[in-house]
């Protein structure tokens, strides 16, 4: 038999066998530029991604900005109210314009102060009249796709990509009842870390190091056995958590009458392919955004908040700043984990070990990159 001879072949041979025989994602996908050179044409560069909360831009002007496949973008909020993303790249002299978040009633370049409308029309160009070739209602910044899924800014440079109300349409059915677009956002923060962002992302898929890496926090409310990793889809993967009472924010509250049964305590774990991963409860979510930024680190949006029922109780803000510092904890224990694994990634005498059971999640996440990466 044929030794693959590049990343991407590597990763095909990796997800050619049944589950039951399957073994961790070949050393090379995480480490080679070149397979993150294609990943970010084939995945980041046609997928949708996620900018974060829609609730975090709720007035004209809000504006966040974001890179795609090394594209800069910016999302906002139009004066109509409605969503958009465009380049974030003057039609000029190709300066950047924005940075970070903010409020602005226009954007104006920093280079030469070319200044565009909310909707990416140019409105104005100091000294342009002796150019003959400059024509101003020709000139606007290139849009994006974006939408508005279940309270999520979904963001694509792709114009074919599926709807994701199409795709993702499996995920309403299994959570719709908790209603996402209705939770709202409470905090928003970002950070780097030393590991490639698939490491990340699979640290998110499987509760299978949670009794080890979370000893110090959440790993004692686990137990394996109890744990099942249903089969995902084409687009997403998940598993859940019954909660006990420890925790009341992440419980129905006492006061909603809707949710009845296990729906009252199930915590939700969400994979949306790529780098969208939520954790989801009836009373509270948070959720990491990956973004990579070269083999060996990833940039991280990391936000969350709580249900509509719980915003309304006067306790909620002090059972949040609870959950908030457990989830801190719990973020600087994955960080250990996650950089390590990326450490013993690049030792030289290290191998992909056979996966648990509690593992699927992650070999449908190596299915996925091998359907959207050429071998």
């Amino acid at each position: 038999m044929t030794k693959p001879t590049s990343a991407a072949a590597e990763l095909h041979a990796n997800v050619s066998v049944p589950f039951s025989q399957a073994h961790a994602m070949p050393k090379s996908v995480y480490t080679s530029a070149e397979f993150l050179a294609q990943e970010q044409k084939h995945v980041f560069g046609q997928d949708w991604l996620c900018a974060g909360r829609a609730d975090a831009l709720p007035n004209a002007g809000d504006y966040l900005t974001m890179e795609i496949a090394g594209e800069p973008i910016i999302v906002l909020r139009d004066k109509d109210g409605h969503l958009r993303a465009m380049s974030n790249v003057c039609r000029h002299r190709m300066s950047k314009l924005l940075e970070g978040r903010g409020t602005t009633k226009s954007i104006v370049c920093p280079y030469h102060a070319w200044t565009y409308n909310l909707d990416g029309s140019l409105r104005g160009a100091p000294a342009m009249a002796g150019n003959q070739a400059f024509c101003k209602d020709q000139i606007a910044l290139p849009t994006i796709r974006c939408q508005d899924w279940l309270g999520w800014i979904m963001v694509s440079l792709n114009p074919d990509a599926p709807d994701p109300r199409e795709s993702l349409q499996e995920v309403e059915n299994l959570v719709g009842y908790l209603d996402m677009a209705s939770y709202r956002e409470t905090f928003r923060e970002s950070f780097r870390w030393r590991t490639n962002w698939k490491v990340l992302a699979e640290n998110f898929m499987e509760s299978y190091h949670l009794p080890v890496c979370h000893a110090g926090t959440i790993g004692g409310s686990v137990d394996l056995m109890k744990m099942t990793c249903p089969e995902g889809s084409p687009a997403f993967n998940y598993h859940f958590i019954m909660k006990n009472d420890s925790i009341p924010l992440s419980l129905a509250h006492p006061d909603n009458t809707e949710l009845v049964g296990d729906q009252r305590r199930i915590t939700w774990l969400l994979s949306i392919y790529p780098s969208l991963m939520i954790t989801l409860t009836p009373g509270y979510f948070w959720y990491l955004c990956l973004t990579p930024d070269g083999a060996d680190h990833v940039n991280v949006l990391y936000g969350g908040g709580m249900s509509r029922d719980w915003c309304a109780d006067p306790k909620a803000e002090g059972y949040l700043k609870t959950v908030k510092a457990l989830l801190d904890d719990v973020n600087i224990e994955d960080k250990d984990c996650v950089e390590k694994v990326y450490a013993g990634i690049e030792a030289g005498l290290s191998a992909p070990g056979p996966l648990s059971h509690l593992e699927r999640p992650n070999f449908e996440f190596a299915q996925y990159l091998a359907s959207r990466i050429p071998a």
